[in-house]
């Protein structure tokens, strides 16, 4: 999808999850996927269901008094665009500071390392 993908909460964050893992789902899949992880309410997850469906996240499907929730914008998506928030806001939009960081911060493995300049090896090759 070309638009512009609205901002997520936390909470929301994770009832896609659950959307993105065994959707499309009902509102009780739903409910009953969450409780271990998080002790919510179901109206609590009712709500953020509606929320997702007003900021048009998740579609429902209406088949009589079944409402069938899914996803509207892919996992890869929404972290594509979550990430692009994040590099703005703590890195002023510069990925390489970033990078910098989290590769001095991390313990890397040497496979971790292979993979990483395999990663930017192809990306150069593509210039």
């Amino acid at each position: 999808m070309t638009k512009k993908i609205p901002a997520i909460t936390e909470s929301e964050w994770v009832v896609l999850k659950v959307l993105w893992e065994k959707g499309p789902q009902t509102a009780n899949g739903i409910i009953s996927s969450l409780p271990a992880q998080t002790h919510w309410n179901p109206k609590t997850i009712r709500t953020l269901l509606d929320r997702l469906t007003k900021k048009e996240v998740v579609g429902v499907h209406k088949n009589q008094r079944v409402y069938t929730f899914y996803p509207l914008y892919s996992q890869d998506e929404c972290q594509r665009d979550k990430t692009k928030s994040f590099v703005k806001r703590f890195y002023d939009g510069t990925l390489k500071s970033m990078l910098v960081q989290f590769i001095q911060e991390e313990d890397l493995s040497e496979d971790d390392v292979e993979e990483l300049r395999a990663i930017l090896d192809k990306k150069q090759n593509k210039k």
